[in-house]
């Protein structure tokens, strides 16, 4: 898996219709910044609206996934979604003008092909892994469906179906290793059944379905009043019955196609938490409802944890800033310049570090036979790592001043000593306005939590 975030190095296009709304779009993928994620944009509507790939923004799930935010909505995005994830791209934006990705065979091909020819690019930033550490469970006894996210340092996927369908029978299908699914997933196409046509025809959907960009199961005779029926519906002069229960002679890609669809389909969905996963994913009878009630009890743990998670550090790690790009920035200078290395720094996030030493100035007098980090100092680190937050917010830092206007809830959970390694993460928790920023910061030494507060600052411009 790769462990640095990736966006694609150019803007590719394609095109064609919608599977349920039956609209022709052009769907253009575009190069994005580091922590930006998936995002797709309606440039059809006024303002040209966007709407992020996350759970929190599923409003449908008839026959697909579909998001929406604000004035943008966009239909069935799980084909696309389990593209990126196959290739493991972390930054797009996704322009269409029309209201659904196109369709295309049915599965998630021709977006692999596509991206594949824009070519991936590798970003100076980590991936933001969440690491399954506990199993997380899924249960819905009226469909009978089970998803689980089992421990595992690297993600992987079983699938099984069951439709209690003599032409389908029970079907496993399975991806140890994500670069399999380019070759024995991605090309496969979803599935109906027969009987479900004409329901979701009166349903107002699959305007735009085709007996090319989907495989329609026949699990029972059919007469040939209901082969005429079917024919006009898809504007054909003549649909038939192979033997095995497909129609139109649709020959499968592998035996386990429906299978191997589900898990596309899995994967997909999964995107929308809205982090690439560490876990073994198992999945028994899955549905888009299924998947998204999944997604969302996988970002709750997301966000339960990341209260409390440290954020990885190691001494050999890649930094973002140096004591000397840090001094570049920042007027503060020895005894009281607290940050020696910006390990991570995007537009509503940064993280620092402190080492603290036993020859820090502050130990001559502070507890000088029991030493300990003073609280009001911790505090002062975890504002200068937050004003170089602010200050990445403008083209030249070197001609401000950030100031500290108000600290609040703060908390020291344990004693930072000599020896320790103080990790310290702001995150802002508005936009900017008038030069105030307001951030949530916390502190750890090792996977201990040590301090944890709210800060204001202000930023000014130092001709003012």
């Amino acid at each position: 898996m790769n462990t640095k975030q990736h966006t694609i190095k150019k803007s590719v296009t394609l095109s064609g219709v919608g599977l349920h709304t039956g609209v022709e779009t052009n769907m253009t993928f575009l190069p994005a910044d580091i922590g930006h994620g998936i995002k797709f944009q309606r440039v059809d509507l006024e303002g040209s609206p966007t709407v992020d790939a996350d759970v929190d923004f599923v409003v449908d799930l008839s026959r697909g996934t579909t998001i929406e935010q604000g004035d943008a909505r966009v239909n069935t995005v799980e084909h696309t979604l389990a593209a990126l994830v196959g290739l493991e791209i972390d930054n797009v934006l996704i322009q269409l003008d029309g209201p659904e990705p196109p369709i295309m065979d049915g599965s998630s091909q021709q977006f692999v092909n596509t991206l594949k020819e824009a070519g991936t690019e590798e970003q100076n930033a980590p991936r933001d892994f969440f690491e399954v550490n506990e199993s997380i469970m899924y249960r819905d006894k009226d469909r009978d469906v089970e998803i689980a996210a089992l421990p595992l340092d690297d993600y992987r996927i079983t699938v099984m179906i069951d439709y209690n369908s003599p032409v389908l029978g029970s079907q496993h299908a399975s991806l140890t290793d994500i670069t399999q699914f380019e070759k024995e997933i991605a090309s496969c196409r979803t599935f109906c059944f027969l009987h479900e046509l004409e329901m979701l025809h009166k349903n107002n959907l699959i305007k735009g379905g085709d007996l090319n960009n989907a495989i329609v199961i026949v699990d029972r005779v059919v007469k040939d009043h209901e082969l005429e029926s079917i024919a006009k519906l898809f504007n054909k002069p003549k649909v038939e019955v192979k033997k095995e229960g497909i129609l139109n002679n649709v020959e499968l890609r592998y035996k386990n196609e429906p299978a191997r669809h589900k898990l596309l389909d899995v994967m997909g969905d999964l995107a929308l938490a809205g982090r690439p996963i560490k876990a073994q994913i198992l999945a028994a009878r899955p549905g888009h409802a299924a998947n998204v009630a999944f997604a969302k009890k996988l970002k709750t743990a997301m966000r339960k944890a990341a209260r409390n998670q440290a954020p990885k550090y190691t001494p050999d790690m890649e930094l973002v800033y140096d004591i000397n790009q840090i001094s570049e920035r920042m007027p503060h200078r020895y005894p009281f310049l607290l940050v020696d290395k910006i390990i991570q720094l995007e537009e509503q996030s940064v993280t620092g570090v402190k080492n603290v030493t036993a020859n820090e100035n502050f130990f001559q007098g502070h507890f000088p036979g029991n030493p300990v980090m003073p609280g009001v100092l911790q505090v002062e680190a975890m504002a200068q790592v937050g004003g170089l937050l602010v200050l990445n917010t403008v083209p030249d830092p070197h001609n401000y001043w950030t100031y500290f206007l108000g600290i609040e809830n703060f908390r020291f959970r344990k004693m930072v000593l000599p020896g320790d390694t103080l990790v310290i993460k702001c995150d802002l928790l508005a936009p900017i306005k008038r030069g105030i920023a307001k951030m949530s910061g916390k502190g750890w030494v090792g996977n201990n939590l040590v301090c944890e507060g709210t800060m204001t600052a202000s930023i000014v411009r130092k001709d003012t």
